[in-house]
């Protein structure tokens, strides 16, 4: 066993053992092990306590938060008869300490089905369950409020109320309510009162809340405890942005060789992205690229002598994946973008992609790493009919030790020089165990690096890498542009998924090029940044983006003409902005509403609202309870058609809005500053390249400076 997957288990171990009780009992008993193939159902404890979630993997696996925040824990809870029954959610940190006691509710009456929301203050593996009981007092009261005006037992009612009052105010602190129990207890017990104000005074505002406070518990039964992960807050929310340092700063021209861009020059643009408040700087592989095969612009197979080549082909005779790139400077260089990126509040992913060009040093001192043909050569990298002959993949099961060995050198490496987080190239390429063993190893040591999966592949496999120990996943959402297609999306990603796997919203990247943005020019552009932005906590875009580059390599094709991928791309930034032909303003604004409003920091609390016009989508997100003082609740709707204003009635859903069926509210466009006053039913016109959508705040704040839309 892998001292990772050891020390985990071991924790488990010593965090889950509830403390003895004599009223305690556990939901599944600890059964011995059993011979492959026999199966043995655990007993129902006292109390039944069913289908707890979140459940990754049978509970094998974590289930995966935060710090601060907020997710449902659910079971079903019932008994037998028609005895009252309660539950709460037990949350215990990575020292095995129980955390408060989060009463749960029935969700939905008649259901069984019972939840709260949770949250762990600190990183760490910490533990969930759920506690029911026997509810004596609540039972009392359904009978006494039927019987007692009926004239049924009242007497007997009574003094069965003032009993159990008595035995319930010895758990409620002096502080926090005794007196207020034992004042029912006397007015119980007080003869010369009506029986109707004896009741009355027991179901008193001041006693009742005392008692949910420290309930009176009976039979209590607990479930099994679930392992959580919590990991620091950029696993799940950051806005990320993706850039080639080779084409910053670089000079191509006709009449000469083109001249790379360095590192020092990429960071003079690390101002400007911070400006328009993304948090982390992508970058794709910076390591010496191989000559052999190299690829030519737009992917010709004939590269000419100045062609600079992929960066995925990875590896040159100047060193492998611990080098860097000669033409982007020194190692120094590096060190000082990654510090320059800090100094404006940003981090720095890089690209690791396990691959190699036939030029890495590898191919020659690990043979055994590769897949050769039958005629001895070395196979490249197909996914037919893409054709990567630049790029030699790595086979894994004739060394896979030897293989995490060096993945955990070259990646500790890195992280040497300050990279927290790894964007990892094409995953589901590799084997899972290859994943579980290395990011085990990485985050047993070092628990803040976050890994990204760009798998755009199987949802099995997407799902499996996030539980294995993927921090944040690539998603479908390039491909998911309809109105259907986002809602069905949105519900699976934001429901039992998100217990495991964390979307991040790229909406380009160097090669995806989607229709919709090729065919709906600056408006396509402008919303998509709008839904990516607002829908995921995570999100993400591709240099080139706030300009609207989407001239395609032919039609029918998702590459870019002219891919940065194969060739220097320089951009005129200063003269896009001053022709007004970036969308970078709404960028920018788009950020500093994320980081205004947690609503838009979480994932799982997302409502879509109906709409009479499939052309505009409304949801809601929020954080807290809706309505509770703090809570911060964002709704956002959204035009998705590019071509046409849209006009539409939105209809709310009020309750999930913190808002009565017949409330209304003023409400602020954080796109435009516009205060509206809405209620069950509203008007929208949404105009494309005027108002792609309205981003509304239910509790208006001072407005964000800065211009309010591109």
């Amino acid at each position: 066993m892998p001292a990772a997957r050891q020390s985990t288990t071991e924790q488990l171990q010593r965090t889950s053992t509830p403390k003895s009780s004599k009223t305690t009992q556990t939901a599944q008993s600890v059964l011995p092990a059993l011979p492959s193939g026999d199966v043995v159902n655990p007993m129902i404890g006292r109390i039944p306590v069913l289908d707890v979630r979140p459940l990754v993997d049978c509970g094998r696996r974590p289930a995966k938060a935060v710090t601060g925040e907020t997710f449902q824990v659910t079971a079903t809870v019932f008994r037998e008869g028609h005895d009252a029954v309660a539950a709460n959610v037990v949350l215990r940190d990575p020292s095995g300490r129980p955390g408060p006691f989060t009463p749960m509710r029935e969700l939905a009456p008649g259901t069984d089905r019972y939840g709260a929301e949770v949250a762990a203050d600190a990183e760490g593996l910490w533990t969930y369950s759920v506690e029911a009981w026997s509810d004596p007092v609540a039972t009392w009261r359904q009978h006494a409020q039927i019987k007692i005006p009926a004239g049924i037992d009242t007497a007997l009612m009574l003094a069965e109320g003032a009993e159990l009052y008595e035995r319930a105010a010895a758990g409620v602190p002096k502080k926090d309510g005794r007196e207020a129990v034992l004042a029912a207890v006397d007015a119980l017990r007080d003869e010369a009162r009506p029986a109707a104000a004896r009741l009355a005074a027991a179901l008193a505002p001041d006693a009742r809340a005392a008692l949910d406070r420290h309930p009176l518990r009976e039979l209590v039964t607990s479930s099994s405890a679930l392992p959580l992960l919590v990991e620091r807050k950029r696993a799940l929310y950051g806005s990320w942005y993706e850039m080639f340092p080779r084409s910053e700063g670089a000079v191509v021209a006709d009449d000469g060789p083109p001249v790379s861009g360095t590192l020092r020059t990429a960071a003079e643009r690390l101002p400007a992205i911070a400006a328009m408040g993304f948090d982390v700087v992508y970058l794709p592989p910076v390591h010496p690229i191989g000559s052999s095969h190299r690829k030519g612009p737009n992917n010709s197979l004939s590269a000419g002598p100045h062609d600079v080549g992929v960066p995925w082909a990875i590896g040159s005779a100047e060193g492998g994946h611990d080098a860097l790139h000669p033409d982007l400077g020194t190692l120094e260089d590096f060190d000082r973008f990654v510090l320059a990126a800090r100094s404006l509040r940003m981090e720095v992913a890089l690209d690791f992609a396990l691959q190699c060009s036939p030029d890495h040093p590898w191919v020659e001192k690990h043979p055994e790493w590769f897949h050769r043909r039958a005629d001895g050569s070395i196979a490249y990298a197909e996914n037919p009919p893409k054709k990567y002959q630049d790029i030699y993949p790595i086979a894994f099961d004739a060394d896979m030790p030897g293989l995490v060995k060096e993945t955990l050198r070259v990646m500790r490496f890195w992280m040497g020089h300050g990279v927290r987080i790894f964007r990892v190239d094409n995953p589901h390429t590799k084997p899972v165990v290859f994943w579980e063993k290395v990011i085990g190893e990485i985050n047993r040591t070092d628990p803040d690096v976050v890994f990204l999966a760009e798998a755009f592949t199987r949802p099995a496999m997407m799902h499996t890498l996030a539980a294995v120990g993927f921090q944040q996943s690539y998603t479908y959402f390039t491909w998911r542009n309809t109105k259907a297609e986002l809602t069905e999306y949105l519900t699976e990603l934001s429901g039992d998924a998100a217990a495991c796997m964390r979307p991040n919203f790229f909406v380009n990247t160097p090669d995806i090029l989607h229709a919709y943005l090729q065919q709906g020019g600056r408006p396509a552009f402008e919303v998509r940044a709008v839904l990516a932005a607002t829908m995921s906590p995570s999100w993400g875009v591709y240099a080139g983006y706030e300009l609207c580059e989407n001239t395609p390599l032919r039609q029918g094709s998702e590459e870019y003409l002219d891919s940065e991928k194969y060739q220097l791309r320089p951009r005129d930034w200063e003269s896009a902005e001053r022709e007004g032909r970036s969308i970078a303003p709404l960028i920018t604004r788009l950020n500093r509403v994320r980081r205004r409003h947690p609503a838009l920091q979480q994932l799982r609390d997302l409502t879509f609202h109906d709409v009479d016009n499939d052309q505009v989508i409304a949801y809601s997100k929020h954080s807290g309870r809706p309505g509770d003082p703090g809570s911060d609740v964002v709704l956002v709707v959204a035009n998705l058609d590019p071509h046409h204003t849209q006009e539409a009635t939105v209809s709310l859903d009020m309750p999930r809005l913190g808002l009565d069926w017949h409330e209304s509210a003023p409400v602020r466009d954080e796109l435009t500053g516009e205060t509206y006053h809405w209620g069950r039913t509203n008007y929208v016109r949404l105009e494309p390249g005027i108002t792609p959508a309205h981003i509304l705040v239910l509790r208006p704040s001072p407005p964000i400076g800065g211009s309010p839309t591109s």
